[in-house]
């Protein structure tokens, strides 16, 4: 549950709730950490962002009185003066601003497997850190340096956050990904580092060292695994997401394609009888239902962390939209009947579809999974901010 920053100013947190203040919430692990964080039961979480740190005390401003800092701001590109730099810097910041009210939060590191070695950005992790971890052990306050390995996920920025998003962005524009070196990778989704971010705010008593690990491959196993799904759904299937890895994959590279691939028109057979289409082609199986719609009627208005969705208007007209959470643009899709289109809903996108005909509206849905009432992975949210 996400409380807003003036509210946490105003000291009016519930008290059954933890605040916690996550600096660098713009980037893309903040991105994916206020997203997992949305309807996270027990805490009230507020966005520290790179224009609060002009100072100590825009800083003590923007974080609120806060029980754990989640510390992920930083600089991973860019002159190495001005990487190293930065980076130290933006622990010293935080420390003050914490001195400035009087407080002694657990604070959680997000480190990198980098502090390991000799780079700029490595040596300006492993400062930070010492940083941080001498601060809280002269406050008596709780610390976590979080070593976190190679991370991929929807909304990475290609030729900044990662080979890997690049490779995604790549192959969503046609282009032929190039492996400059052959490395090792230990790769793991965002969302999976958010929810171990999460146990260790929630738990209260691990400090010290902490190593996530991800799944340890080569960049051409990683690319060959993305080329293998691309291929699979350019030719109009889903390909099969049992490994927990592909669906990770596969979420990834779909949000390269939104929002210019949708709709996707489907290919109209006919003949004599009638017409046909394929309405959904999947390696994986899943769940499709039809359902009618009135005019003027709205259904969905969620989001889905990792579900896959498809929208089919079979009858009728509709218009779909879809916001990125966290962001106010709205984009619209006109779509009826009479030129079956299909889109698939991105994660982390709060979605809905509106019949905006005359008459009824039929709608296919499909998704990669099996509803399942005590995990729905379906989350209520708005698509028009502010109507």
């Amino acid at each position: 549950m996400e409380q807003s920053r003036d509210i946490l100013k105003r000291g009016v947190v519930p008290n059954d709730l933890i605040p916690i203040a996550i600096t660098g919430a713009e980037g893309f692990l903040g991105w994916h950490l206020r997203c997992h964080f949305k309807h996270a039961t027990g805490l009230a979480s507020t966005p520290v962002f790179q224009t609060d740190f002009v100072s100590s005390e825009s800083l003590e401003q923007a974080t609120g009185s806060p029980s754990v800092v989640l510390h992920l701001a930083g600089m991973n590109r860019g002159p190495e003066s001005e990487v190293y730099e930065t980076n130290i810097e933006l622990a010293r910041k935080l420390t003050a601003a914490l001195d400035l009210q009087g407080i002694a939060p657990t604070i959680l590191f997000a480190n990198s497997i980098h502090a390991l070695g000799d780079t700029a950005f490595g040596r300006s992790k492993r400062e930070a850190s010492k940083i941080l971890e001498n601060w809280a052990k002269s406050r008596g306050a709780r610390y976590v340096d979080v070593i976190l390995p190679h991370l991929f996920g929807e909304g990475g920025r290609p030729f900044y956050n990662s080979g890997f998003a690049t490779f995604c962005h790549q192959l969503a524009k046609g282009e032929a990904p190039q492996i400059i070196q052959d490395g090792q990778l230990e790769l793991i989704h965002a969302q999976r580092v958010a929810a171990r971010f999460l146990e260790l705010a929630l738990d209260g008593t691990t400090s010290g060292q902490v190593r996530v690990e991800g799944a340890p491959m080569r960049v051409s196993e990683a690319l060959g695994r993305l080329r293998s799904l691309h291929e699979t759904y350019q030719a109009g299937i889903i390909p099969d997401l049992s490994d927990l890895l592909d669906l990770d994959f596969f979420n990834t590279y779909r949000s390269y394609l939104y929002p210019e691939h949708y709709p996707v028109r489907m290919k109209l057979h006919t003949d004599a009888r009638g017409g046909l289409f394929e309405a959904v082609k999947s390696q994986h199986g899943g769940q499709a239902f039809l359902s009618t719609t009135h005019p003027g009627i709205t259904r969905g208005r969620h989001y889905h962390h990792h579900k896959v969705e498809r929208f089919l208007v079979v009858d009728g007209e509709a218009e779909i939209r879809i916001r990125r959470l966290f962001d106010d643009e709205v984009k619209v899709f006109r779509v009826n009947g009479a030129e079956p289109s299909y889109v698939d809903m991105p994660t982390f996108h709060t979605h809905e579809i509106t019949n905006v005909g005359d008459r009824d509206l039929l709608t296919l849905f499909w998704s990669h999974e099996i509803f399942d009432p005590a995990h729905p992975d379906t989350y209520p949210e708005p698509v028009i901010l502010n109507p």
